[in-house]
């Protein structure tokens, strides 16, 4: 039933009402959630629009069990954190729907993974289990089929020989690596790529210092000899992502939706100026769709949106800058 809802609505009305629908849903099965909702004084009665849904704090993944059904969930994905830091779980109970929406929101606004060749460099992911980011571009490798795709650990040389291979080969290629590994990889360089995209997932997961993003698509850029560098934006407590192709603007798949609220209060929306970002993920539907992060952004007039840093004292995660 949620499967088809999700992913084939088409306009704006659609959008809201399927998410005040899941709003219902959610409020009655995640109990969490529920708990949440009383506590700001929100239920079915008095939300009647989008803007009136209550916002989870992302932080409560660390805390509880968000999920409509405990005893079905079929897998767990867990956040990176730092060093014994508390992690972010997010209880999976429907494989099949971040399948779907990975798939989709990948084929929609990056390209078809049958046609490209796919390098991963991934340490900090590979290192631990529970990564949906792991999950995810293994699942692309697959559907990629190139014999070349494959993830990388601590082998840089031969990456960046196996990258310039491919790439005077004439065969495309996706090079999606967290920050500071990209960075690490400039010191086989310089390169210049014609054929391949260059697409950071973020962080710098306290092997380098903190680098706003404009400086970081500088450098990596610059390094690897290409016009754009790529952006992927996703996190544990999402079963969808949003992506950039270039200047750090995000184009989110249609079942998604980024919102701003007013940094200094939760309940208040703002539109162009800086606020903090909060995502509506209906393919989230088992857990909760509608998720207060901690990133600062802008969204534009057609929807799309740039992260600008974080709120201070939040955690460093693996897919976001900080604000210099």
């Amino acid at each position: 039933m949620w499967i088809d809802k999700i992913f084939n609505h088409h306009s704006d009305h659609e959008f809201s009402q399927l998410a005040l629908e899941i709003f219902r849903y959610q409020f009655e099965q995640v109990a969490a959630y529920n708990q949440f909702c009383q506590l700001v004084g929100k239920t079915p009665g008095s939300v009647e629009h989008l803007d009136e849904i209550p916002f989870i704090p992302i932080e409560l993944f660390k805390d509880f069990a968000i999920t409509d059904e405990p005893s079905s969930t079929q897998m767990v994905f867990s956040s990176s954190g730092t060093t014994g830091s508390i992690t972010s779980k997010h209880f999976v109970r429907d494989l099949e729907i971040y399948q779907l929406s990975a798939d989709l929101a990948f084929r929609n606004l990056v390209g078809e993974p049958e046609k490209i060749a796919i390098l991963a460099l991934l340490p900090a992911y590979l290192e631990r289990n529970g990564s949906s980011l792991i999950y995810m571009v293994d699942r692309l490798m697959r559907q990629s089929n190139h014999p070349e795709s494959g993830f990388y650990l601590d082998d840089l040389s031969g990456l960046a020989n196996k990258l310039r291979e491919l790439d005077a080969s004439g065969q495309p290629t996706l090079l999606i690596g967290v920050s500071f590994a990209l960075l690490d990889l400039l010191d086989d360089g310089p390169f210049k790529l014609k054929n391949t995209v260059v697409m950071e997932t973020g962080g710098m997961k306290g092997r380098r210092k903190e680098m706003v993003r404009a400086e970081l698509h500088h450098e990596l850029s610059s390094g690897f000899g290409v016009d754009k560098i790529w952006s992927e934006y996703g996190m544990t407590e999402l079963l969808s992502q949003a992506y950039s192709k270039g200047d750090g603007i995000f184009c989110c798949p249609p079942w998604m939706k980024v919102m701003t609220r007013d940094p200094e209060d939760p309940f208040s929306w703002v539109q162009g100026p800086t606020g903090g970002i909060n995502v509506i993920d209906l393919a989230n539907v088992h857990s909760c769709s509608f998720i207060a992060t901690q990133d600062l952004g802008r969204v534009k007039e057609d929807g799309a949106f740039e992260v600008l840093g974080r709120f201070d004292q939040s955690d460093i995660r693996g897919c976001n800058l900080m604000v210099i």
